[in-house]
């Protein structure tokens, strides 16, 4: 197990290409992480990383261990932690999670001392920001993101639905008229989201038909952080486009209402990405399994879109 292990490790510093932050994913110290690669090469005899002043590089060696060892080491993981599970072997380590600021903040950090509760072995570390970080470089085991995801490498499970909806305060509305059709948005002040995918100002809505428009828009406030825009929106400033579970409780008590009800944008994803399926721990799979249970069962933004 030890020398699997050990494949496990060489295999992570080729995905993160750095021995420091493969032994951040693993719990481990640089140094003891070196050794264990030394360990492989010497129990092997050959050499499986060139070491430059920039970046490791694999050998041909190296190369065909990888290419090789990465199932072998898939199978023997998902043995285990099927085993682990079955057996009820209690989930520990130091799992080291990101995702959004608002996000994170209304609907994951609230259930966070239930998930502790249930694993008393585990230690939590939660980096919540609105800007995304790459994962691997920064020795994240999990980012909870919310939309289309890029494509990358890395690997990517649905938790949840993501529906959006248009939204503005009564006195916007009583003040410059509701609009009557997607088009009349660009007689109205909207707010406008900013960030690592440009200027979100071309919004796409469908009707109950499936058919759909896009709306170039614009107003006096854009910001990188949705919250810039919902207190905006909340303070009679213009129309801004939000995620369902970012306003439904304004929905419920009539601060915000629905603009357009019969349009929508596009429904995207709530998404539990991970650097790669090989030696995935399972302090990893246990949160995503908590949270993808914790949706489903009576997410917030769920039981709103049926009152709404």
């Amino acid at each position: 197990m030890d020398r699997i292990g050990d494949i496990a490790l060489f295999l992570r510093v080729l995905d993160t290409g750095s021995i420091s932050a493969a032994a951040r994913s693993l719990d481990l110290s640089p140094a003891l992480a070196s050794q264990r690669l030394k360990r492989l090469e010497d129990a092997l005899g050959v050499r499986l990383l060139h070491r430059t002043t920039r970046r490791l590089h694999p050998t041909p060696e190296g190369l065909r261990l990888a290419g090789e060892g990465r199932a072998l080491v898939e199978a023997l993981d998902g043995l285990a932690g099927s085993l682990r599970e079955s057996g009820g072997q209690a989930v520990g380590g130091t799992l080291r999670v990101t995702m959004s600021a608002s996000f994170g903040r209304q609907h994951v950090s609230p259930r966070l001392p239930r998930f502790l509760a249930a694993h008393p072995g585990l230690q939590l570390s939660v980096h919540m920001s609105d800007q995304q970080v790459d994962i691997v470089r920064d020795g994240f085991d999990l980012a909870i993101r919310i939309g289309d995801l890029d494509d990358s490498q890395l690997v990517g499970r649905q938790i949840a639905a993501n529906p959006r909806v248009l939204v503005a305060s009564p006195a916007y509305l009583a003040r410059r008229g509701a609009p009557a059709v997607p088009a009349d948005l660009r007689t109205h002040d909207c707010l406008v989201l900013v960030g690592s995918r440009g200027r979100q100002d071309h919004w796409q809505l469908l009707d109950a038909a499936g058919a759909e428009t896009t709306v170039t828009v614009a107003g006096p406030l854009e910001s990188n952080l949705g919250e810039v825009l919902r207190d905006a929106a909340l303070a009679d400033t213009g129309i801004a486009m939000h995620a369902l579970w970012h306003v439904a409780d304004d929905l419920h008590a009539g601060r915000l209402v629905r603009v357009l009800p019969a349009h929508a944008p596009p429904v995207t994803g709530i998404h539990a990405v991970m650097p790669d399926r090989s030696f995935v721990p399972p302090r990893t799979r246990a949160f995503v399994a908590f949270l993808q249970a914790e949706f489903d069962s009576m997410p917030e933004w769920r039981a709103g879109e049926r009152r709404i």
